[in-house]
């Protein structure tokens, strides 16, 4: 009920509230709470409707309360909390080099089943104006990919968020992920993985300096 009256509003205001979507901006006091309980409930009804005896198992007695707290303080934090603090410096020494940074931890969940995405990213940039220190990057990705998503989407949103911020002569992200959504139902296939990759500014117009990115990143895993 709880949920349905945040929605009503949402929709009301004409905010998106999509599974990628942040709504931390229009969340009032007490909504959180509420979603989180609001889930409880629905978890547990789930069990009950795949006649599990939650109040004669112990293994499952507590399972709604942990799904629900666990979905919403951490596998999709990124829809309810505030974005990531990022300050940004200028580039007072005119820094022109393509750096990278990887392996980044990537860990979200596929919006069509909300089983896990797990894998790696990588960046790279090539400054503009403005720079932004180097552990901002694994918190947007974080921020970002804590959400119900699917890869090909997330990567261009991480894109986006990191060019808003700094405005890059040219950037570049690589996704690698695998999704249990195939290796744990489905086809099955254990050893497949999925690569996304966003390029832009001089690291999509400049053949050399995409392949100094891409050799970059195979000394860093990728």
């Amino acid at each position: 009920m709880h949920s349905t009256k945040l929605m009503d509003r949402l929709r009301a205001a004409g905010v998106s509230f999509k599974a990628n979507d942040n709504i931390h901006a229009h969340l009032e006091p007490g909504d959180l709470a509420n979603i989180q309980l609001g889930a409880e409930q629905a978890i547990g009804q789930l069990l009950a409707a795949l006649a599990i005896d939650t109040e004669n198992d112990h293994n499952t007695r507590e399972t709604a309360a942990r799904v629900a707290k666990m979905y919403v303080q951490e596998v999709f934090c990124g829809r309810y909390a505030a974005p990531p603090k990022v300050t940004d410096f200028p580039n007072d020494k005119h820094l022109d080099e393509l750096y990278t940074l990887g392996p980044i931890a990537v860990r979200s969940a596929c919006s069509h089943h909300l089983v896990p995405i797990t894998g790696h990213a990588w960046v790279g940039v090539i400054p503009g104006d403005r720079v932004i220190g180097i552990s901002k990057f694994n918190r947007l990705v974080r921020h970002v990919l804590s959400r119900p998503q699917i890869q090909e989407e997330a990567v261009v949103m991480v894109a986006d968020e990191i060019e808003r911020l700094i405005k890059p002569l040219g950037f570049a992200i690589v996704i690698r992920a695998t999704h249990m959504c195939m290796t744990w139902r489905g086809v099955r296939e254990s050893d497949t993985s999925m690569t996304t990759s966003v390029m832009r500014g001089l690291l999509r117009e400049d053949p050399k300096a995409r392949s100094e990115f891409m050799q970059l990143i195979a000394g860093q895993g990728y």
